[in-house]
């Protein structure tokens, strides 16, 4: 047995210049973008009721959830979970470097950062109290490539990895399918016999197929052992409408078009924009340098595989809605997209050698600058998007502070007197502040102006963040909302706002009309 120190010595070793300064640049980089979500307890509305949550999330196919983030314990800490988090990103990031054979420290550093500020890990974040558990599952979707491609055998433990993966968040398949993508491409790009590259190229799929199966074999069982069902969440019991392959497929290719060109994510901005472009011009010129040296266009399934490859990149990326077209496809479900960036600086970098020494140069200063641009596009909209959620805690403690004091202020009001309300705030009766809805209004979790939706995120804020005690019932416990009564009843802050009826203490937040 190799002794802790002597076991140091060979990952060092195997890490490799690349492999530390991805794991660096991502820690210093992930610390830098997401610093105000780790040193503030401020949660968002599924936030308020996991303040302790176990994670037993069986019913949603999230078998592995539990103990995965039963590494930080149950409970909501920040700082804990937050570090875990990006511990777990900057290993993600040099296992991406390794499979991608980048050497360049430079450009393993650049492929490290944008994956650790990805905008999408905004509403992760926002999400902390399964932040850890979900990057956990990303970094497993990564190992099981890795294992596939450079282990002997590795599909069987690659399986084992995906579905680990999937028993903690299922939406982490399409990374493993687009990076196992890439591998297929690249093998089938070496200069070998076409059975050779096609029993490579196999071991990818047999990882699939096995972790997959894996998966929902783990997932019945543990289901009949428990004596559980699936929810009926996001389509997950297979309870959804069926619809044709076409309706399917249009579903997959007009969501994929959307988001990427539209979703404010890779164009964020007039700079990140150019970065974006200039990224994957770089990316089509190696192409066609390579190309040439390698007399791709003279082969006719140079052809057939950009085809294959331009038809197959929008259903790897969105697989989730090949599943199902009316999933909610939110944006901590969306971040196989930054393998685009990820890929295209991993394939420059690899096709160095194809390039005249003055077209290299020009080539490294287009990617450095680009991919710089990109982070720092990244990191502000990720602290636009935290700025935001603290303002969105500040306002509803206000609200919630003046709310309260109302409540107890009403005529008849008694400690634990029943009380009746819908539970939305009335944006008619308060001025709209939010002024960063161009940056995070596709950010679930993060964006709008206030905490609070439901009864129950009233009860849980005032009672975790303002030590109140109040009785709420639930909206299907009274049948006050249609009576002329509680129509004609002013929103809150307005004066009559709040009324005792028949025992119960009625308090109308929603507009007015």
């Amino acid at each position: 047995m190799n002794s802790p120190r002597s076991t140091f010595l060979k990952l060092n070793n195997a890490l490799g210049t690349e492999g530390r300064t991805a794991f660096i640049t991502a820690a210093v980089m992930g610390f830098i973008a997401h610093m105000p979500a780790l040193v503030a307890d401020i949660p968002n509305h599924d936030g308020l009721d996991s303040i302790y949550f176990d994670q037993n999330m069986l019913t949603s196919g999230r078998w592995f959830l539990g103990p995965a983030c039963a590494v930080s314990s149950y409970y909501s800490l920040h700082w804990l979970i937050g570090v875990l988090a990006i511990l777990y990103l900057a290993l993600a990031t040099v296992f991406v470097v390794k499979l991608l054979d980048v050497k360049t420290p430079l450009f393993a550093g650049l492929i490290a950062g944008l994956m650790v500020t990805f905008p999408g890990l905004a509403s992760n974040f926002a999400y902390l109290f399964t932040m850890d558990g979900y990057m956990m599952g990303l970094l497993f979707a990564v190992v099981a490539v890795f294992v596939t491609a450079k282990v002997k055998r590795g599909f069987l433990f690659g399986a084992l990895f995906l579905a680990l993966s999937m028993g903690i968040y299922q939406a982490y398949l399409p990374v493993a399918m687009l990076l196992s993508l890439y591998m297929v491409l690249m093998i089938f790009a070496e200069k070998a016999k076409f059975v050779d590259k096609l029993k490579k190229a196999l071991n990818y799929l047999y990882m699939g197929v096995i972790g997959v199966g894996l998966y929902y074999g783990i997932l019945k069982l543990l289901l009949v052992i428990t004596g559980k069902e699936l929810d009926t969440y996001q389509g997950m019991n297979g309870s959804v409408v069926p619809v044709s392959l076409t309706e399917t497929i249009k579903a997959v290719y007009k969501d994929f078009i959307s988001f990427t060109v539209y979703g404010k994510t890779i164009f964020s901005n007039a700079f990140a924009t150019v970065a974006a472009v200039v990224i994957a011009v770089s990316f089509a010129a190696a192409l066609v340098v390579r190309a040439v040296r390698e007399k791709w266009f003279k082969s006719v399934w140079f052809y057939v595989i950009a085809l294959v490859t331009c038809v197959a990149i929008p259903a790897f990326t969105n697989a989730i809605l090949l599943i199902s077209k009316d999933v909610t496809y939110h944006m901590i479900m969306r971040y196989q997209w930054v393998l685009f960036g990820v890929l295209a600086i991993a394939f420059v970098e690899n096709s160095f050698r194809y390039f005249k020494p003055g077209m290299q140069v020009v080539f490294e200063w287009c990617v450095l600058t680009a991919a710089t641009v990109c982070i720092l596009s990244h990191v502000i909209s990720v602290n636009v998007a935290y700025s935001n959620l603290e303002k969105k805690y500040e306002r509803t403690y206000a609200y919630c502070l003046r709310l309260a004091d109302r409540i107890e202020q009403t005529e008849g009001y008694y400690e634990g007197i029943p009380i009746y309300m819908i539970g939305v705030v009335g944006e008619d009766n308060f001025p709209i502040v939010d002024i960063t809805s161009n940056v995070t209004d596709h950010m679930l979790g993060i964006d709008g102006n206030w905490l609070i939706y439901t009864p129950k995120n009233y009860e849980l804020f005032f009672k975790h963040y303002m030590g109140i005690t109040f009785n709420f019932l639930m909206p299907d416990e009274a049948n006050f909302y249609d009576t002329e009564e509680y129509i004609d009843m002013p929103s809150f802050p307005g004066a009559g706002s709040t009324k005792v009826v028949d025992g119960i203490l009625y308090v109308k937040t929603e507009n007015m009309h």
